[in-house]
């Protein structure tokens, strides 16, 4: 006790020092390091007018697409340009979400839960009601399909619509939002009667010209000098037509790890050896699943489906014979004849699932589809008792109709319907046991008879080997060591003659570039790298790469380096026509304009004012203008106008009719008015996007791989 007691005396001051400072530091970190504080990270994603995209949400609207995108390729895989075309697809819809829901909201546009059942149920359903529950034979509206699904869709015991249901209402109220939003803009569009008479009497007549055109091309492009400064002024006068987004530029070089000769050699004696084994195994489709490239489909393809380099030969060898060895891309392959038959290349069946279930136990699940299978072969319709009964939501609306093929994609746990489909006889009605319940199949049509083909693919991979690939790997290695700065990294390209390539208008977002494939890593360095940066290698997928930044590019006006020739162009053009209206003067006569520029008077007819291309002169809106300036008419030459292709000055020397009948003002108000509200639908959201504030920080949580 009195060792205690000595602590606490001599200790008990800095004891509570310690606590104080491990509770202060307790709080601290909250303010330091929580969600809330200056130095936590940020986990926006991006924001439209101030509304954010968290990051996680993101990541959840990127996976609930791509499930979609997956079942509608049924169960295919996506590639990396189907993943990027979803985030940005994904980011553009939020994107429209938020600016929309903005003008909804300042507009005060609602749409209310009556309304929502009013498009549902009312006289006049929804397009989307029309489109989504349409009686599959006819193609029309069926209003009892409609209430058998919501009626289905409902819970057993609070009655409460299901979350699909929920979110098709949803969809609805969208819908009506932008329709009134679109309506609203519609009315405002109107033709006043005052500019169809103007209008009117503009394309009553055409004028018939003289003319002396000076083209531009006449004064030579290297006797105009040109500053900076001018070309930089010239930008900011017409901003407008230089806004860029944001971008990178690298320049390329690759050292292609490709399989050797003696790489080659080594994995065609490895499937040599397997092949010997295949020859003898009971078990083929086990085989190949361990030691084949290509996976074993157990079922039989049509002539027509398989694509296999020497098709030709490989269809025709007899059962149990092995063609081979042959190449498909990098891969060395056998292929082995397992069986052949005669079937279809088609089969359309209807299906009725039902699913064991709590409530619905697999004897019950059973019986209820015994009792299906009777009605069915006693003549009940299908179809109908797939709308009543099926739990399948993918096939209950068209009656539990499917169209297979025998290579097609099917569930794998649906296997054994697919092989009845094609091994069955058209009309044959059989229950199929299922993981997860029962389905009862009827075969509707088989068609295209003829032979099909189990075949088994022992593929070997040719990859470059370890030593090819350090081989590669020290080269490009070398180069970057060598070559620290853009200026050495040119010069050594030109003197070893190295392939190099360009990757332009790289994105913050940008996954895959072309020619290299995925490329992140590439990406994420671009961004933090400065112009002139040597990139370090790069390792792709069978490449490793070196590159150097030769653009960086940021969201604004674009730089002079980057528009130069384009703006040197306008520049000097603009000069030249003012060295030519210094040469003309103020002409008293056409005549006096070419004796001043020796060129010859020429003449046009039916110049319109509505239409600016003029025949055998081109695209001169203002010379289309000038021939109908009431200072000038037919008695006055027109000072010299700056046209496109050159400078000009034109006499008018007659006023004709127009044979263009005129137009009702009810009909010209009809065209004028459906034209802007064309004009209107397809490019109102573009103009609410440019007026939007709009930062997308994506970028900063997809770093390279």
């Amino acid at each position: 006790m009195s060792v205690i007691q000595k602590i606490r005396d001599k200790y008990a001051v800095a004891i509570i020092v310690v606590i104080c400072v491990a509770i202060v530091s307790f709080l601290l970190q909250d303010v330091f390091f929580g969600k809330s504080s200056m130095f936590s990270q940020s986990t926006t994603a991006g924001k439209v007018n101030g509304e954010e995209l968290d990051y996680r949400e993101y990541l959840r609207r990127i996976d609930v697409a791509q499930n979609q995108a997956r079942q509608q390729l049924q169960g295919a895989t996506l590639g990396d340009e189907d993943q990027q075309r979803i985030r940005e697809q994904v980011w553009n819809e939020f994107i429209r979400e938020q600016i929309m829901t903005a003008q909804y909201n300042e507009l005060g546009i609602e749409v209310t839960t009556a309304e929502i059942a009013d498009q549902i149920n009312g006289k006049n359903p929804n397009p989307l009601v029309l489109q989504n529950f349409s009686d599959p034979q006819t193609g029309q509206f069926d209003r009892s399909i409609l209430d058998r699904v919501r009626e289905n869709a409902r819970q057993d015991q609070t009655g409460q619509l299901s979350a699909q249901l929920v979110q098709f209402d949803n969809m609805i109220a969208e819908y009506q939002k932008n329709l009134k939003y679109i309506t609203l803009v519609h009315q405002g569009i109107y033709y006043p009667k005052w500019l169809s008479q103007m209008q009117t009497a503009e394309n009553a007549q055409t004028a018939n010209i003289s003319y002396v055109q000076v083209p531009y091309a006449t004064i030579s492009d290297s006797t105009i000098k040109v500053t900076d400064a001018e070309l930089n002024k010239y930008i900011q006068d017409n901003k407008a037509r230089f806004e860029v987004p944001e971008s990178r530029r690298v320049e390329y070089v690759s050292f292609d790890a490709l399989p050797s000769a003696a790489d080659s050699a080594a994995a065609m004696s490895e499937l040599v050896k397997l092949k010997a084994e295949m020859d003898t195994t009971p078990d083929i489709a086990g085989f190949i699943k361990l030691n084949s490239e290509l996976p074993y489909y157990d079922g039989f393809a049509s002539r027509s489906t398989i694509q296999v380099p020497g098709k030709d030969s490989i269809l025709d060898i007899p059962v149990g014979t092995v063609y081979g060895p042959y190449q498909d891309n990098n891969l060395v392959v056998y292929a082995k004849m397992i069986a052949r038959k005669t079937m279809p290349d088609t089969a359309k069946i209807r299906q009725i699932f039902i699913a064991v279930q709590p409530g619905l136990t697999d004897s019950a699940a059973k019986q209820r589809a015994d009792s299906l299978e009777t009605a069915i072969k006693g003549g009940a319709d299908i179809a109908a008792l797939a709308l009543q009964f099926s739990d399948d939501p993918n096939s209950k609306q068209t009656g539990g109709e499917y169209t297979l093929t025998p290579s097609g994609y099917f569930a794998p746990e649906l296997q054994l319907v697919k092989d009845f489909a094609f091994e069955g006889t058209t009309g044959a009605i059989k229950t199929v046991k299922l993981p997860i319940g029962y389905v009862v199949v009827k075969i509707t049509e088989q068609k295209n008879f003829g032979p099909a083909l189990k075949i088994a693919y022992l593929a070997k991979r040719v990859d470059a080997s370890s030593t090819t690939s350090s081989e590669a790997l020290g080269r490009a290695n070398d180069f970057a060591t060598a070559n620290q700065d853009q200026k050495t990294f040119e010069k050594t390209v030109q003197e070893k003659g190295l392939n190099k390539r360009i990757a332009d208008n790289i994105s913050p977002m940008d996954f895959v570039l072309p020619g290299l494939g995925s490329s992140r890593e590439i990406v994420s360095w671009a961004y933090k790298a400065k112009k002139g940066d040597v990139s370090p290698v790069f390792t792709l997928e069978d490449k490793f790469v070196v590159g150097v930044l030769t653009g960086a590019r940021e969201k604004g006006i674009a730089p002079l380096s980057e528009v130069r020739p384009m703006v040197e162009a306008e520049v000097k053009k603009d000069k030249k026509a003012e060295q030519i209206i210094a040469k003309l003067k103020e002409p008293a006569t056409i005549e006096a304009a070419a004796s001043a520029t020796n060129q010859p008077v020429l003449t046009a007819e039916g110049v319109s004012f509505a239409q600016p291309f003029i025949a055998s002169i081109g695209y001169e809106p203002r010379l289309s203008g000038a021939a109908f300036n009431k200072a000038w008419g037919t008695a006055k030459v027109s000072a010299p106008i700056k046209g496109n292709t050159g400078v000009f000055v034109i006499k008018v020397s007659s006023y004709v009719p127009s044979p263009q009948p005129a137009m009702d003002y009810a009909q010209q108000r009809q065209a004028y008015e459906q034209s802007l509200k064309q004009f209107a639908d397809q490019q109102l959201f573009e103009a609410l996007k440019k007026k939007s504030d709009i930062k997308d920080n994506r970028a900063t949580f997809f770093p390279g791989n």
